[in-house]
C-alpha cells in the first residue's frame, strides 16, 4: 500500500509464550509474526521461575524468523524483589539486543515500566496494544486500584494505545485514560485457517480453550448431554491446554463416550485441522476480548455460537454467529438445537473468511501497525 520505512521494532509483553507457559500470550507472537513482514522485529520476554537457580537465564532462538530473546530470572516470594529483577532481566537482555527505533509494548501492567525506562533513558518511544479484560469496564472491581493507577501512569508515558476491540477502548477511556487510541485486532493465519473441502457426514460442534472455570466447560458438556436426548446425530469435540479431568468424569458419568471427544494441547496446525472438520464453534465465557478461535472458526468458514461479552458482538454481527446471553444455559443448548436443526442461516464460508482476510489477516494488520509507527516515528 504506502512505500514503507522498514523500521526496527522491539515487542515487549507482559505475556509471552515461554517454557513454562507455552501458549500464554500466543496472539502477541502472531502480532510480531505479522508486523515482522514489513519491519524488522525483536521480542524480548523476562519471566520468573521458581525452580531455576541461577539468578538469570537466556534463552535466546530465533522463532518464525523472529529472533526471540527470553530471559529467565530467579523467581522468590518477595512482589517487589521479582519486579525488581525481571527490570534487571530486561535490562540484561535488551543490552544484547539491537537498539530499537520503538518499542511495541503488550498489556498495561508493570513489566511496562521497561518502556517508560528506555523512553526515559533513549527517547525510544513506544506504543502498547491492550488484550487485558480487566480494563473492560464490567471488570474495573475486580481489578485492585493500584493496578489502575499504574496502568493509568503507564498509558500516559506512551505514544499510541492500541486495543483489540472497540469494547475495551471504552472501558480504558473510561478509566480515565487520554491517550490516542486506535483499534488494532488480533491476527489470524489465514493460510493456515481454511474452510473445508467436503462436507462431514457427522455434525460437529467443537470447543477449544483453556478449559478454565470462566470458559464454562462443563456447561457445554451439559448442553451436549441434554441436546443429545432429543437429536443424537452430532458430535460434541471439546478440548485443549487444561485440566481434562474433571470434563471427563462428566462425560464418563452419563455414559457420553460415543458422542462427546475430548483433546489436549494442540499446536496452531492440529487446530487448524480440527476446524475444517468441524460445523459449528461454541464458547461459553463469561467475559472475553476478542477471541482468536472466534476468528480461526470464521477464517475456516464455520459459524460461531458465543456469549454477546467483550468484543464478541463485534465479530459476529452479520449473520456470522448466534449470540447468547452469558451464564444462560438454557440459551446455549437452544442455540445448539437450532443451529443443528438448521434453523439458523448463516453466511456463506466463502463471505465469513472473507471478512477475516479483510480485517485480521497478516498482510492487513502488518499496514495497520506500520501506519502508526509512521506516525509516531515521522
Amino acid at each position: 500500500m504506502s512505500n514503507h520505512t522498514r523500521h526496527k521494532i522491539l515487542f515487549i509483553s507482559s505475556w509471552f509464550p515461554n517454557q513454562l507457559e507455552p501458549t500464554n500470550g500466543n496472539f502477541v507472537q502472531r502480532h510480531a509474526e505479522a508486523v515482522s513482514l514489513l519491519h524488522d522485529v525483536g521480542v524480548l520476554h523476562a519471566i520468573g521461575d521458581f525452580n531455576q537457580k541461577e539468578k538469570f537465564v537466556f534463552d535466546d532462538q530465533v522463532i518464525n524468523g523472529i529472533r526471540t530473546l527470553i530471559v529467565y530470572y530467579k523467581n522468590s516470594k518477595n512482589p517487589l524483589q521479582n519486579f525488581l529483577r525481571r527490570m534487571k532481566a530486561y535490562q540484561l537482555g535488551f543490552k544484547k539486543m539491537q537498539k530499537p527505533d520503538l518499542v511495541h509494548g503488550n498489556v498495561l501492567h508493570n513489566n511496562m515500566f521497561f518502556a517508560v525506562s528506555l523512553k526515559r533513558k533513549y527517547g525510544i518511544p513506544f506504543v502498547i496494544s491492550e488484550h487485558w479484560s480487566i480494563f473492560q469496564e464490567q471488570n474495573h472491581a475486580k481489578s485492585s486500584k493500584s493496578a489502575r493507577f499504574l496502568a493509568k501512569k503507564i498509558a500516559e508515558k506512551a505514544s499510541f494505545i492500541l486495543p483489540v476491540t472497540e469494547n475495551l477502548i471504552s472501558g480504558l477511556r473510561k478509566l480515565g485514560i487520554t491517550t490516542p487510541m486506535k483499534v488494532v485486532g488480533n491476527v489470524v493465519d489465514t493460510d493456515l485457517f481454511s474452510p473445508k473441502c467436503k462436507e462431514s457426514e457427522n455434525f460437529t460442534f467443537l470447543h477449544i480453550s483453556n478449559l478454565i472455570a470462566l470458559k464454562n466447560p462443563k456447561k457445554i458438556i451439559k448442553a451436549a448431554i441434554d441436546l443429545h436426548q432429543i437429536n443424537p446425530h452430532f458430535e460434541l469435540q471439546i478440548g485443549g491446554d487444561g485440566d481434562l479431568k474433571p470434563l471427563q468424569e462428566i462425560i464418563h458419568e452419563n455414559k457420553a463416550e460415543d458422542y462427546i471427544k475430548t483433546f489436549g494441547m494442540l499446536s496452531l496446525e492440529h487446530v487448524s485441522e480440527k476446524m475444517k472438520t468441524a460445523n459449528c464453534f461454541v464458547l461459553f465465557s463469561d467475559y472475553e476480548n476478542q477471541p482468536c478461535v472466534i476468528l480461526e472458526s470464521l477464517a475456516s468458514g464455520i459459524p460461531v455460537i458465543a456469549t454477546n461479552v467483550g468484543g464478541i458482538p463485534e465479530l459476529l454481527s452479520g449473520n456470522r454467529g448466534v449470540l447468547i446471553a452469558k451464564n444462560d444455559t438454557g440459551s446455549l443448548f437452544h442455540a445448539m438445537k437450532n443451529v443443528l436443526d438448521k434453523k439458523v442461516e448463516f453466511e456463506t464460508p466463502e463471505n465469513a473468511r472473507k471478512f477475516v482476510e479483510e480485517n485480521y489477516s497478516k498482510q492487513v494488520i502488518a499496514e495497520k501497525f506500520s501506519e502508526i509507527y509512521n506516525q509516531v516515528l515521522s
